[in-house]
């Protein structure tokens, strides 16, 4: 059998060509009754697009430059499938530019590399609020940053400095000293970015409210080994009880193994609150602060596809507040 055309969908929608064109392209202007015709007959028909065609005829690449620090950690795996999935159902592909060092994004800024021959751009979690500033960033394409937040530009991001102060709230409730992990505020210089600072200050804020104090702070970069290093140095100083909050789950595993290796019985001896809680925490027992993570990433991917589809509005913030998780370690 041959493989359906555009013709067939428009044929069995009854609509013309261009509206199925324009519902392939994700294109504002379509009514949504109209959209899920094309939408019932494209699934009916088993219709898929010829993406080279669909490049020619329309002009564009159909593709999407995501920037992002590195792929290799848990919240940049879950970030991407919230992207991905958003911009699978408008049929677009996803370019992926893992930067790894600062000064990879400062030769992006300044060259005509081949993340801006995409239709759209998506920058993770850099502070970029200083580029943007100084009009360094290229923005000829429509942009949206995640994880971070930047006035005149698209922004989908979390409020860290809420799940900090959620974070403080709750320790400073329970028994023992108060310690806390942090990471370092340039991730072992791969980036700047607020996401731990805001952390931190929403935490301290609470704790302080709350007359509390915290008796000990320990700075790790972000990787395994030195979160373990972090916590041997923690534990090694520390009076039990006591309750520690680590600013990622990272951090917050590392913790759980040193303190098992020692003996320790977390939510007695040592309670831990993470900050993510990743897909193994609740198996962990990990007391920790959710974050809508692939949520996030989907939302901004609809702030970019409507730009895409023709929206000239102002720049638009999409806010999310992680939420405590209370569970065995605290």
């Amino acid at each position: 059998m041959r493989k359906p055309t555009i013709q067939d969908v428009a044929r069995q929608a009854g609509v013309g060509v261009g509206t199925v064109s324009r519902v392939l392209n994700n294109h504002a202007a379509v009514k949504g009754a109209t959209r899920d015709l094309v939408l019932k007959a494209i699934a009916d028909l088993d219709y898929t697009p010829n993406p080279h065609a669909r490049r020619i005829a329309g002009g564009k690449s159909y593709t999407i430059s995501v920037l992002l620090p590195v792929v290799t950690t848990e919240f940049y795996v879950r970030l991407l499938d919230g992207l991905e999935t958003a911009f699978q159902e408008a049929r677009y592909d996803v370019a992926i530019f893992p930067l790894l060092d600062r000064s990879r994004l400062e030769r992006y800024l300044g060259s005509h590399t081949l993340a801006y021959q995409a239709d759209g751009l998506v920058m993770a979690t850099y502070n970029l609020t200083q580029l943007l500033s100084e009009r360094r960033l290229r923005t000829q394409q429509p942009t949206v940053l995640v994880d971070a937040y930047a006035e005149g530009v698209d922004c989908a991001f979390m409020d860290n400095l809420t799940g900090g102060r959620l974070a403080g709230e709750y320790a400073a409730t329970l028994p023992g000293e108060l310690y806390a992990i942090w990471v370092e505020t340039e991730l072992d210089q791969l980036f700047t970015t607020r996401v731990f600072e805001e952390r931190r200050t929403g935490f301290l804020e609470a704790v302080r409210a709350a007359g509390r104090g915290v008796r000990t702070e320990i700075t790790a970069s972000f990787d395994a080994l030195a979160a373990r290093n972090a916590a041997v140095t923690l534990l090694d100083g520390a009076q039990f009880p006591c309750t520690v909050f680590a600013s990622a789950d990272l951090l917050a595993g590392a913790l759980l193994d040193e303190a098992q290796v020692r003996g320790l019985t977390p939510g007695r001896d040592v309670r831990v609150i993470g900050f993510d809680d990743q897909p193994w925490a609740a198996a962990r027992g990990l007391t920790t602060l959710h974050q809508p993570v692939e949520q996030m990433g989907y939302e901004a991917a609809q702030l970019l596809l409507t730009r895409l589809g023709g929206h000239r509005g102002p720049p638009r913030t999409r806010r999310f507040e992680p939420r405590l998780i209370v569970r065995d370690t605290a």
